[in-house]
Formats: structure tokens, C-alpha cells, sequence
């Protein structure tokens, strides 16, 4: 029982000295593992996949992924000085490239650096909604949700070691351990931190988007097209990363107003037409 406390104790105090804050909730966060480490290590495998990878360059939908990115990362600097947050993009590298592959996919990585795959332009349809998808990746970065979901795989696998140590001379409750606490652990905790995530950056992008000059409108409307698309081929939410796609249109519906409404802070009164390509 003394070992047992001990592991607990620690693991508290790991918790408790191991915490940024959120540039947009002001929420203290996990972090483990520093920007200073996790960015250099993001970097060299952003080049790598671009190494292997077919880049488009040079056409009129690869200068579109850059224009837009570039919007947003204004959009999401202007954003964070008007609130106290001046210097917190000082060690991002903004990159964006157009990845030749049928994926409908994009990402951000830690400190900046985006890849959209051509698959997911036609979904997108049009440049407000890529600046929609846009907006949420970057997000995903601004948020630090890269770096909180490693922490939280760290007390995953620590509180797996410990449920060892500690049940390991008792071999048939060892073994209930074992076979439940990967479920238990996934659906009851990893994957509803990963559904806040997305919601989280579903919002913070859709702010950004508008920001930008983009009618975050249109992003309730590029997730009714990726519900199309997906054909209803979607595990029940609460067995998901992702929130179900009804329910994030849903969120995107309902943030819209709020989301018009900080642009306007910003002097974005109107927004650029859709931009269809």
C-alpha cells in the first residue's frame, strides 16, 4: 500500500510541475515534453515526409494552400497579441506544402509545418473551405494538442507499469488488469481527450478562419460534404478520435455567430467571396 501511494504521489507531483498554459482557454495543460524538443524533432519529420513524398509545386491550387496558410498564420498571430500573447509564434516555422496522394487528409505539425493531400480539395470545394480545414490544423498546433496527447500517453503507460508492480503477486488480478485496462483506458479517457481536441480546434480554427477574412459559415458546410463522402462508413462516436460528423456541423452551426463576431474585432466586417478553383 506504501509503494502504491508513493506511485501516486509521484505521479501527482510529475502532473503538477509538468503544465503550460493554453494561449486561448489560459487552461493549464499537460506538457512533458517541451517545444524546445518536440519542435526540432516535428521539423526533421515534416522534411522527411516531403523527402518521400510527391510535392506539387508551381499550379494554381499549391500557391492557393500557400496564400491561405500565410492568411491564417496572421490571422493567428494578430489573434494572440491583442491577447497578451505577444512572441508566442517566435519559434514557428510556418510551411505549407500540396501533397500529390488521394487522401482526404491534411495536417499541422508542432510548430507550424502543414501538408494538404490533393484528395481532400475536391471535397473542399472551394478556398473558404480550405481555409476552414486550415484553420482547424493550425489550431491543432496553436493549442499544443500534439505535445498533450504524447503527455497523456506517458501517464497511460505509467499507470500500466504501476497497476503491474502493484498487482504482481496476484496473478489473477494481474491478469484482469491487463486485458482491461487498454479498453477501459481508451475509451474512458484517450479518446474523449482526443474528441475535446478536435472540438477545441473546431472552434479556435473557426475563429482564425473568420479572422483571416474567410465566412466561417462555410466550415458547417465542407463537414456536411465529408459526411457525404465518408458514405456513413464511421464507428460510433464515443469509440472515435473524432466527434461524429452531425455533431461537430452542429458545433460549427452554433460557433459561427460568435465566430463573425471576434472577426469584427479585427475590423473583418465582410468575408471574401467562396473562391471556388
Amino acid at each position: 500500500m506504501k509503494f502504491k501511494n508513493t506511485i501516486v504521489v509521484t505521479l501527482t507531483l510529475v502532473m503538477f510541475l509538468s503544465c503550460a498554459t493554453n494561449p486561448f482557454t489560459g487552461k493549464k495543460t499537460l506538457a512533458f515534453v517541451s517545444n524546445t524538443e518536440l519542435f526540432p524533432t516535428a521539423f526533421a519529420q515534416y522534411n522527411q515526409v516531403l523527402t518521400e513524398s510527391k510535392v506539387e509545386t508551381g499550379t494554381s491550387r499549391a500557391d492557393m494552400i500557400k496564400r491561405v496558410g500565410q492568411r491564417i498564420a496572421v490571422a493567428a498571430e494578430r489573434w494572440l497579441n491583442a491577447n497578451g500573447q505577444e512572441g508566442y509564434l517566435s519559434d514557428y516555422k510556418w510551411e505549407y506544402n500540396l501533397i500529390d496522394e488521394d487522401i482526404v487528409n491534411a495536417w499541422c505539425m508542432p510548430g507550424g509545418k502543414i501538408v494538404f493531400y490533393t484528395g481532400i480539395l475536391p471535397v473542399a470545394e472551394n478556398e473558404s473551405a480550405v481555409a476552414a480545414i486550415m484553420g482547424h490544423e493550425v489550431a491543432h498546433a496553436l493549442a499544443n494538442h500534439g505535445q498533450q496527447r504524447m503527455s497523456a500517453g506517458m501517464i497511460q503507460q505509467g499507470l500500466s507499469v504501476a497497476g503491474n508492480v502493484a498487482l504482481a503477486n496476484d496473478e489473477k488480478k494481474l491478469g484482469i488488469f491487463n486485458q482491461s485496462y487498454g479498453v477501459v483506458s481508451n475509451v474512458g479517457g484517450m479518446l474523449p481527450f482526443s474528441r475535446s481536441h478536435e472540438t477545441e480546434a473546431d472552434r479556435i480554427g473557426l475563429y482564425l478562419t473568420a479572422i483571416a477574412g474567410y465566412n466561417p459559415d462555410e466550415a458547417a458546410n465542407l463537414w456536411r460534404r465529408m459526411a457525404e463522402a465518408s458514405g456513413g462508413e464511421a464507428p460510433p462516436e464515443f469509440l472515435s478520435t473524432h466527434p461524429a460528423n452531425q455533431t461537430r456541423i452542429d458545433n460549427l452551426t452554433a460557433l459561427a455567430p460568435a465566430a463573425k463576431a471576434e472577426a469584427k474585432k479585427f475590423g473583418v466586417s465582410s468575408f471574401r467571396p467562396l473562391g471556388k478553383y
